[in-house]
């Protein structure tokens, strides 16, 4: 099966990254990475209405919010991890995981409440990792040799990881999971067309991964088997999230000159199934 996704964003981003419902108000979140900026927004007629937007002072790579109403968000950021608070006062947990050039990139807490969160290494080289942030404000490397954290996505009950590190298999790939433990590791999709980025797990456990230079997303059966396509007019979607039934994608015109007209805004498609909100990080300041 074959789709087009339409524009819901009036402006664009540059690295558009890491789209989510926040299950506590139903706004729609994501970040620009290199801009360093997170947005809130809400889903009216069709279009997204920024209702506010965060400058974080470093690279961020991804958030997800806490349990309660008005606690705020844990993003994954430059090198490592940090709250930001409704009112913008971003507040370091974890530093110096990263140095160099490699910053922490796509992250998504599980059932659980862990934050699941993977750097990537600049230039590209098997020495980033994955780190689990805990509850209690703790931190395991959890996979080592990792070249991109690109796409991270659990089952409903928490039993399964669905994984990308983008280099240099460019396939997707699954753990089992037991008490927070990763083993099984196994390959279930190889992504032909472009560099598999961001998923997003739908209500009937199948896998959307947006494509980096595909121009598109697809949807996966959890024994690989390629069951949709999504087309877009711009070549760089960069990860999906579910608002309903609403399959929202960001996208990016970063390293593109020129940039096909429409890059980085975000697109929307009605897909056919529904999928949850994100999933909230246990932990408490």
């Amino acid at each position: 099966m074959r789709s087009r996704a339409d524009a819901v964003s009036e402006d664009a981003y540059e690295q558009g990254e890491a789209p989510r419902v926040d299950p506590r108000t139903g706004e729609v979140l994501w970040v620009d990475i290199k801009a360093g900026t997170v947005y809130r927004a809400r889903l009216e007629s069709g279009i997204l209405r920024v209702v506010a937007r965060y400058e974080v002072g470093s690279r961020v790579g991804a958030l997800a919010p806490l349990r309660e109403p008005g606690a705020g968000w844990v993003m994954a950021v430059q090198d490592g991890f940090a709250h930001l608070a409704e009112d913008g006062l971003v507040t370091p947990l974890v530093t110096g995981l990263v140095a160099g050039q490699d910053q922490m990139n796509d992250g998504v807490c599980d059932p659980a409440g862990r934050f699941w969160a993977g750097s990537q290494a600049i230039p590209r080289e098997p020495r980033a990792a994955l780190f689990r942030l805990a509850a209690d404000g703790s931190v395991e490397r959890v996979l080592e040799s990792v070249t991109v954290s690109n796409g991270i996505g659990f089952t409903a009950d928490g039993a399964t990881m669905y994984y990308v590190d983008t280099l240099p298999h460019r396939r997707l790939e699954a753990f089992d999971v037991v008490g927070g433990e990763l083993s099984g590791r196994r390959p279930v999709a190889e992504v032909a067309g472009g560099n598999p980025d961001g998923l997003a797990v739908d209500d009937e456990g199948c896998v959307w991964v947006a494509v980096w230079d595909g121009a598109a997303v697809h949807r996966y059966a959890p024994d690989g088997r390629l069951l949709a396509t999504v087309e877009l007019p711009v070549p760089r979607p960069t990860a999906v999230c579910f608002a309903g039934s609403t399959l929202l994608i960001t996208t990016a015109w970063l390293g593109l000159d020129p940039a096909p007209a429409g890059s980085g805004r975000l697109y929307a498609i009605d897909a056919g199934v529904g999928g949850p909100p994100a999933a909230t990080w246990a932990g408490a300041l």
